[in-house]
């Protein structure tokens, strides 16, 4: 690919992957509950699950799939489901104390977390538009298949650096939640805009492709 296609490719890339949406506040969900490493390890359950909807978009069943109503229908109201049900575990998580008073948070499974975020990511039917509308206008049609991979792999590096500022962040959020209340704030905020994404997802429209 030529250096002028990647000057412009990579900001506007960078800027889809900065995004504020449920995937990145499941990293910083995950940073201020179980520490940067974890999160970013857990973040590559999303990284399968977009490395497969670039592969999807990539041998052309991509934009079949953005313009069926139903398959988005499908994708779309199964996504909104888990992110309202990751919401309502949120708010309902309760928050121990320490003997010290501090705050004690239940540390979840890697494996969950991994999961969690794949579930979070493969459900957004938005993700497969964007890799269809996005992508092909930086493709170089000589070389079609190279040149999306070479997007595809910019896409996923930029996704981790995402994730780990996302994650740093909650990091040090949660060091100011060590008090019980902050914490039992820090799980309704998290599920409260998680709910919030759901909603929106679920009354999204499909868009034009």
């Amino acid at each position: 690919m030529d250096f002028d296609t990647l000057i412009v490719f990579i900001p506007a890339c960078f800027a889809l992957n900065m995004t504020f949406g449920p995937s990145n506040l499941l990293a910083l969900t995950n940073g201020a509950r179980e520490g940067v490493g974890k999160a970013a390890t857990a973040a590559l359950g999303r990284m399968v699950a977009y490395a497969s909807l670039i592969a999807i978009t990539g041998i052309g069943l991509g934009a079949l799939l953005a313009a069926s109503a139903l398959a988005f229908a499908i994708v779309k109201w199964a996504g909104a489901a888990y992110l309202v049900y990751l919401g309502i575990r949120l708010l309902r998580s309760h928050t121990a104390v320490s003997e010290d008073g501090a705050a004690a948070i239940a540390h979840r499974p890697l494996s969950s977390l991994t999961r969690q975020e794949f579930l979070v990511g493969i459900g957004n039917p938005k993700a497969i538009v964007i890799f269809t509308a996005f992508f092909p206008q930086f493709v170089d049609p000589d070389r079609y298949l190279a040149s999306f991979a070479v997007l595809g792999a910019l896409f996923l590096v930029f996704e981790m650096c995402a994730v780990a500022l996302y994650a740093l962040t909650g990091r040090h959020l949660g060091r100011l939640a060590n008090h019980p209340k902050a914490a039992q704030w820090l799980n309704r905020t998290s599920g409260s805009m998680m709910i919030g994404f759901g909603l929106l997802l679920a009354f999204a429209r499909r868009p034009a492709v």
